[in-house]
């Protein structure tokens, strides 16, 4: 092949006027070309963007390196930590032959870095705790969330509607629970006198896809403080982007509420930054690691919210970036909406996998240069097909990249290296308290209480009316003159005859010698 022409082609593809991350060197037949470099677009990174290849090929190292890079050149991320080995990019690279080795064929020096970060949690580990409320999500994204069909989500929609005209706060699960007893029991009549009947199947569905979630960590998620998305913005005193690494290393079998968690995120983004249309780079980009976890368990409804957001959001200046092991985890209709794509190594051991790499090398451009259904089996370690959009919204070149190695540490932090970062955390210290303030919950248990308290106090309160009401007549009774007047004789004469008996037995007693007196 004409090495020159190569060259030149790459050159002119991968060389842009504005800012822009250096990725690595362009390779033809299997070796590196020295200073042929491969650049991405910092004016582009917004469209959005795929890392897909088998275990072991990369990827998170190329995840890495476009963190750092973007948070050198001021950009903030926020980064999914599954696996727990991102955490080292807060520290620089101790350096190794083999990586002096790697940028000499690149013809770039390599110089060890570090990139400022937080640690952000679902749980309870080490980080500043991400939580949002329901009332956050609304109606129309929990209902998704749940996967409940039309009905149920009209329940909900109610339900939300209900709980804003009586000042009842929808922060975390319990509140909706509650809210879901109370309209079948004690507050049914004034419910459905408002809003009509409900079928208490149907809110018993809708309790149980809430005993799901739960049950998959939502009860940590759902709550106050609320996490401020605008948060994530921040870059340090030197003007450095910071990584936010949202440790998840126990959410592999959390599908539901990462996928949740991940949409909320988006969808508070998407509602709370401004409309920013073309800017020279982007002002947040999201790595989301292990994406086919968010696919994989996510309902018909949730897809396609993704998909909205998706193609709606990068007009805020974000960029999205999906992680995974092969292209086919990502919906068809999303990755259509990905501009920039990093393919490392797919492996061809069974017919569906060389299936699968047939489909990957078709989201590819046709190049000249690459037979990419073969190239796609035979890339090395740190090595990658790549393409991306040009400042003028054009697809690059394909080409073969040697990536360079990440500046900070290839490996996780000591657990004294994490405390050390979240102890001297801003972010932490705003989010650590778990506030519990009045909610629906505790509004509603109240009011059942209460209420049952009323029936238990009502036949007494009856008797007591009754008696108050006997007393009322007898007094008026009494009240009257000519009443008083005969109440007055009878009181005498019954005196007499009283006396008269007790006159007798005295008598009586005396004959015997005694008298005693009763």
């Amino acid at each position: 092949m004409d090495t020159t022409a190569f060259q030149e082609i790459m050159n002119n593809g991968y060389t842009f006027k504005g800012d822009s991350i250096l990725l690595g060197a362009a390779m033809l037949n299997g070796e590196p070309i020295k200073e042929c470099f491969v650049r991405l677009p910092l004016a582009t990174i917004n469209r959005h963007g795929l890392i897909a290849g088998a275990t072991g090929t990369g990827k998170t190292k190329t995840l890495q390196i476009l963190a750092e890079q973007l948070s050198a050149n001021g950009v903030p991320s926020l980064v999914m930590d599954i696996k727990g080995d991102l955490s080292g990019i807060a520290v620089k690279a101790e350096g190794h032959p083999k990586i002096d080795e790697r940028h000499e064929k690149i013809g770039f020096p390599f110089i060890a870095g570090s990139s400022p970060v937080e640690f952000l949690t679902l749980s309870n580990e080490p980080g500043a705790r991400i939580r949002a409320t329901v009332l956050e999500f609304g109606p129309v994204l929990f209902s998704k969330m749940l996967d409940l069909n039309e009905t149920q989500q009209s329940i909900i929609s109610v339900i939300f509607q209900f709980c804003e005209n009586h000042e009842l706060p929808l922060l975390d699960l319990e509140d909706v629970k509650k809210v879901l007893q109370y309209l079948t029991t004690d507050g049914k009549d004034k419910f459905e006198a408002e809003y009509g009947k409900i079928m208490t199947s149907s809110t018993g569905t809708i309790v149980r896809k809430i005993v799901e979630l739960e049950q998959q960590g939502g009860n940590e998620f759902f709550g106050e403080p609320s996490f401020d998305v605008t948060d994530l913005l921040r870059v340090n005193a030197d003007g450095q982007g910071i990584v936010h690494t949202l440790r998840l290393t126990d959410i592999q079998d959390k599908p539901k509420l990462f996928s949740s968690v991940m949409l909320e995120l988006l969808a508070e983004m998407y509602t709370v930054f401004p409309e920013e249309g073309d800017l020279k780079k982007p002002k947040l980009v999201l790595f989301i690691d292990e994406a086919h976890l968010l696919f994989d368990n996510a309902s018909d409804a949730l897809l396609d919210q993704i998909e909205v957001i998706i193609k709606l959001i990068r007009s805020k200046g974000i960029g999205v970036f999906f992680v995974t092991q092969n292209p086919t985890d990502i919906p068809e209709s999303v990755l259509s909406q990905l501009g920039m794509k990093i393919q490392h190594a797919l492996r061809a051991f069974t017919a569906k996998d060389r299936k699968s790499i047939k489909q990957a090398a078709q989201n590819f451009p046709e190049s000249s240069f690459y037979d990419v259904d073969q190239i796609l089996t035979e890339l090395g370690i740190g090595e990658a097909l790549v393409t991306a959009l040009n400042e003028k919204g054009i697809p690059t070149p394909l080409v073969h990249c040697y990536l360079r190695a990440p500046q900070s540490r290839m490996d996780i932090l000591t657990p004294n290296e994490i405390k050390t970062i979240t102890d001297a955390s801003s972010l932490v210290e705003k989010y650590s308290e778990d506030i519990n303030r009045e909610s629906a919950h505790e509004i509603l248990t109240a009011k059942i209480e209460d209420a049952q308290l009323d029936s238990h106090r009502d036949p007494i309160n009856k008797q007591r009316a009754n008696a108050r009401k006997e007393k009322s007549t007898l007094d008026k009774v009494l009240s009257n003159t000519t009443t008083r007047q005969i109440g007055r004789t009878v009181a005498r004469e019954l005196t007499r005859g009283l006396l008269g008996v007790l006159g007798v037995r005295a008598v009586t007693r005396r004959s015997k010698k005694k008298t005693t007196w009763f």
